[in-house]
């Protein structure tokens, strides 16, 4: 099965075109150019729009802007495409990416989004780790020296397990079905609606 795959949730974007497990071609960028990396993905492949067979999309929790980004692109693309889709959590991705790591991203507003058994999202100075754990992800970069100071071990900015690589939002895509029917995973309600009240 051909996959198309973007996660958009954070500042960086990946996307990702993967046949029967294999991954023909992977990009990064910025939310806002996914379409121009599903362009370049498919020309790097050799292979058309109407040869993708299904798309896994990033759910979040991250970016309001991001996860309605993506979401909307999936959905766009599953109605002129006439395909099925299936939601991955970014959290699960970075988690897949990294085994045995603990996924932290940056929430912004001075918080992060957590895998911990379910996806939570807490003050940075709550997060409880053991001595020794790996954290990856943007809010394990944004708060290196607190997650270190509480134990933690951070890779190096540069390193590939803190991007939720859309790779393996392929490999975990499950349930395919109607676009209309992926959720978004906020875990908060978005500052425009917290400012009107």
């Amino acid at each position: 099965m051909l996959i198309l795959a973007f996660d958009t949730a954070t500042d960086i974007a990946t996307s990702a075109l993967v046949s029967d497990g294999e991954v023909l071609g992977e990009r990064a960028s910025r939310a806002s150019t996914v379409l121009e990396d599903v362009d370049a993905l498919l020309r790097q492949a050799s292979a058309q729009t109407r040869e993708i067979e299904a798309l896994a999309v990033g759910t979040g929790p991250g970016s309001f802007t991001g996860v309605r980004i993506g979401l909307s692109t999936a959905r766009a693309l599953a109605f002129a495409l006439g395909i099925p889709v299936a939601g991955v959590s970014t959290l699960d991705a970075l988690a897949a990416g990294a085994p045995g790591a603990l996924p932290v991203v940056d929430a912004r507003r001075g918080e992060v989004f957590v895998l911990r058994g379910e996806p939570r999202v807490l003050e940075p100075g709550k997060l409880e780790v053991a001595s020794g754990t790996i954290c990856v992800g943007s809010g394990a970069v944004r708060y290196r020296t607190l997650l270190e100071a509480a134990g933690a071990v951070i890779p190096p900015d540069g390193d590939e397990r803190h991007v939720p690589r859309a790779r393996f939002h392929a490999q975990l895509a499950r349930d395919f079905g109607p676009a209309e029917a992926v959720e978004p995973l906020y875990l908060r309600v978005p500052d425009a609606d917290r400012n009107r009240g």
